[in-house]
């Protein structure tokens, strides 16, 4: 049960929210590319990590903001506060990937 509700979020998500479409198309097209680069196992694993980390930070703030926009519309400095702090994190998880790639790339070119 707990797999068939989590793959109905994703496709929720995947239909509902564009910033997890573009995270998602991004991961589409770079997992292909750890495939076929010729680096370290270890290195794939993290950089593939990395992408997954950023669509779990991306599920997390769209949680957030559900649950907020949930418990009422009107403004609220907290409610704010909460949904300013999800995007936060995924930004910290987009620089944590960015980062990454970018730190196995010069290693490697």
């Amino acid at each position: 049960m707990a797999l068939k509700n989590s793959l109905r979020a994703l496709m929720w998500l995947t239909k509902n929210e564009s910033a997890f479409k573009q995270e998602l198309l991004l991961a589409i097209i770079a997992v292909p590319l750890l495939c076929i680069w010729s680096i370290p196992l270890i290195e794939k694993a993290i950089l593939a990590s990395s992408l997954l980390f950023v669509l779990f930070a991306e599920v997390v703030n769209t949680a957030i903001e559900a649950t907020v926009d949930r418990i009422g519309t009107e403004l609220h400095s907290l409610s704010g506060l909460a949904k300013d702090l999800g995007s936060a994190a995924v930004l910290i998880a987009i620089a944590l990937a960015s980062v990454l790639w970018l730190a196995v790339l010069f290693k490697h070119i």
